[in-house]
Formats: C-alpha cells, sequence, structure tokens
C-alpha cells in the first residue's frame, strides 16, 4: 500500500524513483528493431534477399534508435509538464484536494458472513 496521503507529495519526485533497467532503453532499441524490420520489408517487397544493402539495415536501424531517443525525450518533457500544471494547480487550490486519512480494508469493508 501507498504511505501517501497528500496529493502534493505524488507529483513530487525527491530522488527516490529509479527507473527500472529496461526503461531508458526500451523505446530506442524497440524503434531501432522496428527500423531494420522495415530495412527487411523494403527489400522483401521489391523481391529482392531481405539482407541485402545490410549498409540500408544499419541506416534505417540508426535512424530508429535516434527515433526512439527522441520520443522518449518529448514524453519526458510532456509528462514532466504535465506533473507541473497539476502541481501548480494543487498549490492554487488546496481546499479541492485535502489530506485523506488513512483507511484499512477492514474500515471500508463491511462485516461479511457466508449463508450455507
Amino acid at each position: 500500500m501507498s504511505a501517501v496521503n497528500d496529493p502534493l507529495e505524488l507529483l513530487t519526485n525527491k530522488g527516490t524513483h529509479e527507473p527500472s533497467f529496461l526503461s531508458p532503453i526500451w523505446n530506442p532499441i524497440a524503434c531501432g528493431v522496428a527500423g531494420v524490420g522495415a530495412a527487411i520489408f523494403i527489400n522483401w517487397g521489391f523481391r529482392k534477399p531481405v539482407f541485402s544493402g545490410i549498409q540500408k539495415h544499419i541506416a534505417f536501424g540508426a535512424i530508429g534508435v535516434g527515433a526512439g531517443a527522441y520520443f522518449d525525450q518529448k514524453r519526458n518533457e510532456y509528462l514532466a509538464k504535465r506533473d507541473a500544471v497539476l502541481r501548480h494547480y494543487i498549490e492554487l487550490h488546496p481546499d479541492d484536494f485535502p489530506v485523506k486519512e488513512r483507511k484499512t480494508y477492514g474500515q471500508v469493508l463491511e462485516s461479511w458472513v457466508p449463508v450455507r
């Protein structure tokens, strides 16, 4: 269970969030593989051997890796801007986002007795 009760605390990163191993490299690798796959598909479409013109595969793979890194950067910028807007809104309207008291399942669920 999350120990966070304050809505503003949810949107602040205090350096405690560690990205996983695959998180920063997933999009570049996936886009690089897609680029190589596009080169193979183009060769297949022109009825050439799929691995002929290996320089095309390398170029498409490199373009894919660059595009994946660019997409990661843009996504991170978008998410940071969104979090900043939400954080600012919560700071301006604290009465709309009260700190809620934490409840356990025992307090939320009603007692239940099976009928047999």
